[in-house]
């Protein structure tokens, strides 16, 4: 199953896409686990947009779901951002979570940004 959405780069969008996931996995019989690890990452790479990707007033996420693995790409066409210059958060740091979580629940984690062009960040997740 694919499923791509174009959401508002609002707060709300957040939760929707959260729910759209959700009932992607249900309707696979995908296992809770990994659906709550998906969901944390989902949130996270959304919450990003919604936070940093100055310039643009959109953003994409498209899921692709199988009965063993999912793969999700979130994209913006915001200002960027350096992937090199993000490193891991410091233990006292209440914000800046997001890809280290990302990166520690999924699979196959990549990031590409371009000044001016937007980002993706895609990752995935096996069920086997």
């Amino acid at each position: 199953m694919t499923v791509q959405v174009d959401l508002p780069r609002e707060t709300g969008s957040v939760p929707a896409v959260r729910r759209l996931l959700r009932c992607a996995l249900a309707s696979l019989q995908v296992d809770s686990q990994y659906g709550a690890d998906l969901e944390i990452a989902i949130t996270e790479a959304c919450a990003n947009v919604v936070d940093h990707a100055d310039g643009t007033e959109k953003f994409e996420v498209r899921l692709e779901v199988a009965d063993d693995h999912c793969a999700i790409d979130v994209r913006d066409e915001g200002a960027g951002f350096d992937p090199e210059s993000v490193g891991r958060p410091g233990a006292d740091n209440e914000r800046g979570r997001g890809l280290f979580l990302i990166k520690a629940l999924a699979e196959n984690v990549r990031m590409h940004s371009s000044p001016r062009r937007g980002s993706l960040i895609h990752f995935e997740k096996s069920f086997a």
